[in-house]
């Protein structure tokens, strides 16, 4: 059975289009909204400059609570991330790797201050919350630290767009940390949810469709009384691809637009941000992320796995490494397509991890792929196979992002 989103009802009732997401297998996968009444409205959501914002359900992210006075110290010395230092209400992210360097997981670390409880916690992929808590906890001996898996407890929304903040700042109130109407990239903040029983939110801003982003961190049994309060409550056929647009009431039309799975990728990978799990995952090294600059500091002390970053870093580059391609016409390609140095095929150099038809580049398709490095040089020419069989040539891009505002 698919673990499922305290929000189920609410979809079902909504008309979403569900999903699983994970392995189909034990443990089995998480049920998420991939699409909520039409991709190109949820999308719009997301782009439309002003006023626009879309709310995006995510059980597919796992909670763990730190708590202890050394916790900031014993992270420190097992992450890739420089946490010495780190302030109340900063959100930061990095990698925590096993011996061999490989990624056990892919952390955001959020701090908290004295007013809020005085603690940590650690959004991750649900599948990685497992290992990283029974890893972390083994190396725990006399520290006054300690890991608890919050993820059945605790759930996560995201907003974003432009109207984003003002809506949020419109129904909180402050309790601690940042002001929401003014948050940076990082910062956290502690708010009150109106009219959802006072419901405390933990909010950090992490801009990863490209537009501003608020990450939504509340308890579970809130989740339902949340999203009431910043989703628009909608009518319309479940398949009107405009329904999303027509608020019931002229209060709801400031609200955001109920959007899934796909809607938010598309956006994400335009805006090139890849996800552990689907873009890189456990066999994969830091330099192979395209999002090591972003994880790792090169200037801290000793962690776990630091030997092998700093080996690969001195090397000057990894067999392969995640590239964003561009492809030529109007070819569909699809996550696990193979890459290829000729047209004719033969042996794959890689393979594409996620794609998209970015409406922000005419519809041409974007994708991410893990291919070998020799391949990976900026303006390089591939060949990716499409779902109709034929091959289509791309061309790897300076960077991942393909679109920014």
């Amino acid at each position: 059975m698919a673990r499922v989103t305290p929000l189920q009802s609410v979809h079902e009732a909504y008309g979403a289009l569900m999903a699983e997401y994970g392995p189909s297998g034990p443990p089995g996968g998480i049920l998420v909204p991939q699409v909520q009444r039409g991709v190109g409205a949820e999308y719009a959501a997301i782009r439309r400059a002003g006023t626009g914002a879309a709310i995006v359900d995510l059980p597919q992210r796992g909670t763990v609570e730190v708590r202890g006075a050394d916790r900031v110290a014993f992270l420190n010395r097992m992450v890739t991330q420089e946490l010495k230092g780190m302030e109340p209400y900063r959100m930061r992210r990095s990698f925590w790797l096993n011996r061999k360097g490989r990624i056990d997981a892919d952390l955001r670390i959020i701090a908290l201050g004295s007013e809020a409880g005085d603690r940590m916690y650690l959004d991750l992929d649900v599948f990685a919350v497992e290992r990283a808590v029974t890893t972390l906890g083994a190396f725990v001996i006399a520290d006054d630290v300690e890991f608890v898996d919050r993820t059945e407890q605790m759930h996560r929304l995201a907003l974003h767009g432009q109207g984003a903040a003002a809506l949020l700042a419109a129904e909180s109130e402050p309790v601690a940390g940042a002001a929401v109407g003014e948050m940076g990239p990082g910062e956290v903040a502690v708010v009150r949810m109106r009219g959802a029983e006072g419901a405390e939110v933990i909010v950090d801003r992490q801009d990863s469709t490209g537009e501003p982003g608020y990450e939504l961190l509340m308890p579970a049994e809130a989740a339902g009384a949340v999203w009431e309060r910043l989703a628009r409550p909608d009518e319309g056929p479940p398949d009107a691809e405009g329904a999303a647009a027509r608020p019931r009431d002229g209060d709801a039309e400031r609200k955001a637009v109920r959007a899934g799975w796909h809607a938010f990728n598309i956006a994400r990978i335009e805006a090139g941000w890849p996800l552990y799990m689907i873009d890189f995952g456990p066999d994969s090294l830091p330099h192979e992320t395209g999002a090591i600059e972003d994880r790792v500091s090169f200037k801290k002390g000793c962690y776990l796995g630091q030997e092998i970053v700093a080996r690969m870093q001195a090397r000057g580059h990894p067999k392969q490494r995640l590239v964003g391609l561009r492809v030529e016409g109007e070819a569909e390609v699809a996550g696990g397509a193979g890459v290829f140095e000729k047209e004719e095929g033969g042996d794959p150099i890689g393979a594409v991890t996620s794609s998209a038809a970015s409406p922000m580049l005419g519809s041409a398709t974007v994708a991410f792929a893990m291919v070998k490095y020799q391949n990976a040089q900026a303006g390089a020419q591939v060949w990716v196979a499409t779902a109709g069989g034929t091959m289509a040539r791309a061309v790897v891009q300076p960077s991942l992002v393909f679109w920014k505002r």
